[in-house]
């Protein structure tokens, strides 16, 4: 029997968006289903809908051959579906069991933490995620905080289990272990609906795929019957380069230069001890390494938005010490932030504003800004990035993560800037503004400037870099190159040694 059907699924959001039009779905059970589709296609969206945190507008769902009505996240749970988000929802502040029993029925509600231990325990053991229930939250790994995520579900004996971008934050081995986990679920009949964007995934561990582009079924295909490329095609409409080309470096004079680099992180604990490099003009040196090793530090250092507590930075010769971001930002840096939503634009404000942000002072006259020039400006640059957004008045937060993250590489690659600091360009992005960032990216370096990327898709790290330095609490394990093993570089995140 067909475990979830999804029929004729429509969902509209304010003021004239078409989020699904007629998407129809289905999932069976022992079955890893993948939803593919570019960002805005309306993946999340379809999901958020069967986990009942949005409501159809048209359309059916039923539930094991019955219709059934999904208003709220409980409504899902009690038809035993899951989800683990893209970003987690933890408190950090609380254990490993605590956030585990947090809505969590438990035969004693005045003292469940017991039975929630048992119960990770048993969860831990039957699908190898190893966890420590007594471990605070703000004290794990991303990778051991997503099998958290992945237990605190799997506790409630699920049926379903919807998982949003999950491999974009592991080391391959934490990527291996919860494949591993995936494949046990399956052997117990668990239906599970994986949404992703590495398409090298989707091949080896998914049975079916589901395509949708611009809110609309493409097609339903067993995977063995297809392959990366027409995959592609079928997400973006067009044929898509997986390996953009890339030409020899030709490094100059270095534009940022480190020096027994020392910084604290929120938390008043050192973040970067002792870190040094230097990225030169005319090539991408890459950071690999797992979330929460340094890398944010490092990136709000350079940037003017984290006092260091010791060592040097200089850009372009200049010592940056206690210069403001704006200043940083007059030398020639461009900053792409991990956090495109909160970081890298103002959700409220219009596209046209996001994209005059940082040069807003060249269009000042006296107490006013000049309209019409701006206009001129911001459509050429949406025309240059190929930005689809349906006018220069839209507000930002309504543009899907890619357009967002292209309106972000407008704004600050504008006027050539001679050092790029990249924090996950292309994380969660489909495939074609992937190969768009990318080619952006490689263009720049060709044209003179220094490109800091830092990423935990090693794809990419290997991609684009000409060298690549590994991190690991705060401290850099070793230089290697991009042709390297990706075995030895995981290796290296984990705190190895080469």
């Amino acid at each position: 029997m067909t475990l979830i059907e999804m029929k004729n699924i429509s969902k509209y959001f304010p003021p004239n968006i078409t989020a699904l039009e007629k998407v129809d779905f289905t999932a069976e059970p022992g079955e890893i289903h993948c939803l593919l589709g570019e960002n805005g296609a309306g993946k999340t969206t379809l999901m958020n809908i069967l986990y009942g945190l949005y409501k159809a507008d048209k359309g059916t769902v039923k539930f094991e051959g019955n219709q059934v009505e999904i208003n709220s996240p409980r409504d899902a749970i009690d038809l035993k579906i899951g989800m683990v988000h893209q970003h987690f929802r933890l408190v950090k502040r609380h254990t490993v069991a605590e956030n585990i029993a947090l809505g969590l029925r438990c035969d004693n509600s005045l003292f469940p933490l017991p039975e929630v231990k048992a119960r990770i325990k048993q969860v831990s053991e039957r699908y190898g995620l190893s966890v420590e229930p007594d471990a605070y939250i703000w004290e794990l790994s991303v990778g051991e905080q997503q099998r958290v995520e992945i237990i605190k579900v799997l506790c409630r004996d699920i049926k379903v289990l919807i998982l949003d971008e999950p491999t974009s934050i592991l080391t391959p081995q934490e990527t291996e272990t919860l494949f591993n986990a995936l494949q046990l679920m399956k052997q117990e009949d668990i239906a599970i609906i994986f949404i992703t964007h590495k398409l090298d995934e989707v091949m080896t561990f998914s049975d079916t795929v589901t395509v949708l582009r611009k809110g609309r079924n493409v097609d339903t295909v067993q995977t063995k019957t297809v392959d990366k490329k027409s995959l592609a095609k079928l997400m973006v409409g067009r044929d898509v380069l997986f390996r953009v080309e890339k030409s020899e470096a030709c490094p100059a004079e270095p534009v940022l230069e480190i020096n027994a680099l020392q910084a604290f992180d929120d938390s008043g604990l050192v973040a970067l001890d002792g870190f040094s490099l230097s990225v030169c003009g005319g090539e991408i040196l890459g950071i690999a390494g797992v979330s929460g090793n340094g890398q944010r530090e490092l990136v709000e250092v350079i940037t003017g938005l984290r006092k260091k507590t010791g060592g040097m930075v200089k850009i372009s010769g200049v010592d940056i010490s206690g210069l403001k971001p704006g200043q940083i930002a007059e030398i020639g840096v461009a900053h792409i932030p991990e956090d495109r939503i909160h970081r890298g634009s103002v959700p409220d404000m219009r596209v046209l504003d996001n994209l005059m942000l940082r040069d807003y002072k060249q269009y000042s006259k006296g107490l006013l800004l000049d309209a019409e020039t701006m206009r001129s400006q911001s459509s050429e640059m949406i025309k240059e990035y190929n930005i689809d957004t349906p006018a220069l008045e839209t507000p930002i937060k309504l543009l899907s993560g890619g357009n967002i993250q292209k309106v972000i590489l407008a704004r600050e690659l504008h006027g050539s800037p001679s050092l790029i600091i990249a924090s996950h360009p292309t994380y969660g992005l489909d495939v074609g503004a992937t190969e768009q960032i990318r080619k952006t990216l490689l263009a720049q370096r060709d044209s003179g400037a220094g490109v800091l990327l830092i990423s935990e898709d090693l794809d990419e790290i290997m991609e684009l870099s000409d060298r690549v330095v590994v991190i690991y609490e705060g401290r850099i394990m070793g230089e290697v190159t991009p042709e390297t093993d990706v075995s030895e570089i995981g290796l290296l995140m984990s705190g190895g040694n080469q």
